[in-house]
């Protein structure tokens, strides 16, 4: 009994045609994460809409330039490999959503100490990197911000060792209470 060999162009059709479910899945998987990537999709949780009252009285809504921040300038990084990460440890805000964990004002703000701290300690270990995508220090212009500000920005681009949320905590969302024996990014901060 021989066997028979399938014709060469049938092992490259098949190659052909799993490239092509790839490339489809994978474009699929791309348009889902840039939907979630949204200001929309981010407020569309009953728990973060007081977080966005909160950001509409700052000046990443409304400012004299007319330039605006949404969430996912913040709170989601523009590398892929980043950004996919902070996805998967977002889906956790949306099953304590779910769960019913934050879906009350007071829920929220039992845990609001919390979930800020997170945020503050990444932004730490990268260096504000969301923040640094607008403010870098090379295009401030220094001399025009206020004596203290100045002061503060030109000690740090001159000795390092601070990263935006040291100093701005708080810039886009109100401080939450602070525990006993919490600390707040920059405490240690002199004046």
């Amino acid at each position: 009994m021989s066997k028979e060999r399938r014709p060469w162009w049938k092992g490259l059709l098949v190659g052909a045609g799993l490239v092509v479910l790839g490339v489809i899945l994978f474009g699929g998987f791309n348009v889902a994460l840039e939907a979630t990537n949204t200001q929309q999709f981010c407020i569309s949780c009953h728990s973060m809409k007081g977080n966005y009252e909160e950001y509409k009285e700052t000046p990443h809504f409304k400012n004299p330039s007319g330039v605006q921040t949404g969430c996912p300038d913040c709170h989601v990084p523009r590398p892929y490999g980043a950004k996919l990460v902070a996805k998967i440890m977002a889906a956790k805000d949306v099953y304590h959503e779910i769960l019913g964990t934050i879906d009350t004002p007071e829920k929220f703000e039992a845990h609001r100490w919390d979930m800020a701290s997170r945020v503050w300690a990444k932004m730490k270990a990268n260096d504000s990197r969301e923040c640094r995508a607008c403010h870098d220090f090379q295009n401030m212009d220094v001399d025009s911000q206020s004596k203290q500000a100045k002061r503060r920005h030109v000690r740090v681009m001159e000795q390092g060792g601070k990263t935006c949320i040291d100093c701005h905590a708080g810039i886009a969302h109100k401080l939450p209470e602070e525990p006993e024996g919490g600390a707040m990014p920059g405490d240690d901060e002199q004046g």
